[in-house]
């Protein structure tokens, strides 16, 4: 070996970190998380919506309450089992968090594939009027529930639901976050 195939201690630190990092970014494998229900209420429920029934999913603590709201937004995708795992986890801290199924007039995109499809078969026919009025429709609800203290209300939500958060919040000015 000569002395020109020998690395520099800059070399060497060089080609350190990058292996470093190579490794460091490998591929991970992903776990579904689900949180348990134990200390829990949580099940499908049906908002009354003018002559209609919206379904949607809730959450919240065992015992006396009132708690805090919050609402959660669906993603595009619908209100699937990691919006459900939000609104467990979400309880698991004290609140009362339900996510209303604002597509239910339109389809049922947990059963679709195809983001197209999704996109031009369901969200894209959800005007913003009907989801605002859908929402008014879950907060009047919540009201009537013991454990729920809606003036206590926050609203969160997950790509297409991130929009829903800013519009709602500035169509609803008794939510106290977003």
């Amino acid at each position: 070996m000569s002395t020109k195939d020998l690395w520099t201690r800059r070399q060497l630190f060089q080609h350190g970190i990058t292996a470093g990092f190579a490794l460091a970014v490998a591929p991970a494998t992903a776990k579904v998380i689900t949180t348990p229900s134990k200390g829990l209420v949580n099940d499908t429920v049906s908002i009354p919506c003018g002559n209609e029934s919206m379904p949607g999913y809730w959450a919240m603590p065992e015992g006396k309450g009132p708690f805090p709201v919050i609402v959660v937004i669906q993603e595009i995708f619908g209100v699937h089992a990691y919006i459900q795992d939000i609104c467990r986890r979400l309880a698991k801290e004290g609140y009362v968090a339900i996510a209303p199924y604002l597509y239910f007039r339109h389809g049922d995109v947990t059963k679709m594939k195809d983001i197209q499809q999704i996109i031009s078969e369901v969200v894209s026919k959800v005007p913003q009027k009907q989801v605002w009025e859908d929402l008014d429709s879950t907060m009047k609800w919540l009201d009537k529930n013991p454990k729920a203290d809606t003036s206590r209300t926050a609203i969160t939500g997950f790509c297409w639901g991130g929009n829903v958060v800013w519009m709602y919040a500035a169509h609803n000015p008794k939510l106290r976050a977003g």
